[in-house]
């Protein structure tokens, strides 16, 4: 893991020292202190000067160690560098909100550039990259940057849950494995068979489980067949316990409460940690029927609690959250809770279309 040099400090009460080499580094462990943030605003409060600024964001981009969290900006990040090295116009403009990247990620990714760019050059390629392998066997093991066999990070940002998921799904090489209690919204089922395609051509297995409940819904149902026909082997279960998201036995990504999946996820890096999940995963998996193997899920409701069908015929009936909680007899952030839910099965972005569609899969009379 990066860290700080022994420099002297300026007396300034800021901790850098001017001119020093250790600015770069200073900056990166404060901008990953944070997670999203402002790098000219961190820059400012460093105290860095223009020329002292421009370098350390220069650097830092171009080991990819940060990356600009606008899409624009983000799909952009190449060319920026390339104006950074060739002194072009080219740089953001301070006040760019950059997300920060691990270290051991950003080093798969040019381990990853320099395989595809030495395969132009075969011969040169066979001893090169056999190189790269023994390093990455020696250096880039679960948790040996930061000299320990585990490790935990807590993640309640979702835009850095987004990007650490990005990260990962961009490293793999073995396999990916994951369980959704909930549907996908549509914009994320895009971007979830681009993924599947991608990996399946780079020669990783790619599982996934599903509630049998929402495969009810028909754009889910949808969702599933093209995953299958992509690649993706799908297996449907009549419950899953939470979201879980597992790559290359190295990572595993859980939420904090699985009953609040707004409250942030966890993510657990290396061996030691993962295996429980694994565990825990397979469990699930041979439990599991295979999506489209005569297996067919209930219509008309079935898989749904007598508590979350009353709470459905209720919000069709158009009543307010209190007064669901109120005929429940439950709290109203429970309620608020099991509507999301089932909103997100049935794909629904209003309580109104839920209502409809409710009605449309005979859920509630």
């Amino acid at each position: 893991m990066i860290t700080t040099g022994g420099g002297r400090g300026t007396g300034d009460g800021t901790g850098r020292s001017e001119g020093s080499p250790d600015a770069v580094v200073t900056l990166y462990q404060e901008l990953r202190r944070r997670g999203v943030s402002s790098l000219g605003e961190v820059g400012a409060q460093l105290r860095l000067s223009p020329e002292e600024y421009e370098r350390c964001r220069g650097e830092l981009t171009d080991l990819g160690l940060i990356v600009p969290t606008n899409p624009a900006q983000h799909g952009a990040r190449t060319e920026l560098r390339a104006g950074l090295r060739e002194g072009e116009g080219g740089r953001q403009p301070d006040g760019d909100t950059v997300a920060v990247i691990d270290p051991e990620i950003a080093l798969l990714r040019l381990l990853h550039r320099e395989r595809e760019q030495l395969r132009e050059h075969l011969d040169e390629a066979d001893r090169a990259y056999g190189t790269l392998e023994t390093l990455a066997g020696a250096f880039l093991r679960a948790g040996s940057l930061t000299r320990s066999d585990a490790d935990v990070e807590l993640l309640s940002d979702y835009r850095r849950i987004q990007q650490v998921l990005e990260d990962i799904t961009d490293v793999i090489q073995h396999s990916l494995a994951s369980m959704h209690p909930t549907s996908l919204v549509r914009e994320v089922a895009e971007r979830v068979l681009s993924r599947d395609r991608r990996q399946i051509e780079n020669g990783v297995r790619v599982r996934a489980m599903y509630s049998e409940r929402v495969v009810s819904v028909p754009e889910v149902a949808e969702l599933l067949r093209r995953r299958v026909e992509t690649g993706v082997e799908v297996r449907i279960t009549p419950a899953v316990p939470m979201t879980m998201i597992i790559a290359d036995a190295q990572f595993a990504m859980v939420p904090v409460d699985p009953a609040e999946p707004m409250a942030g996820a966890v993510l657990a890096r290396g061996p030691a940690l993962v295996r429980s999940y694994i565990a825990l995963y397979e469990h699930c998996w041979h439990t599991a029927s295979p999506y489209g193997d005569g297996t067919t899920p209930e219509q008309g409701g079935d898989g749904l609690s007598e508590q979350q069908r009353a709470a459905l015929t209720m919000l069709a009936s158009g009543m307010k959250d209190e007064k669901i909680a109120r005929g429940l007899g439950v709290s109203l952030r429970t309620v608020s809770r099991m509507l999301s839910e089932l909103m997100q099965e049935m794909g629904a972005t209003s309580r109104f279309e839920a209502g409809v569609r409710a009605h449309r899969l005979g859920w509630v009379d």
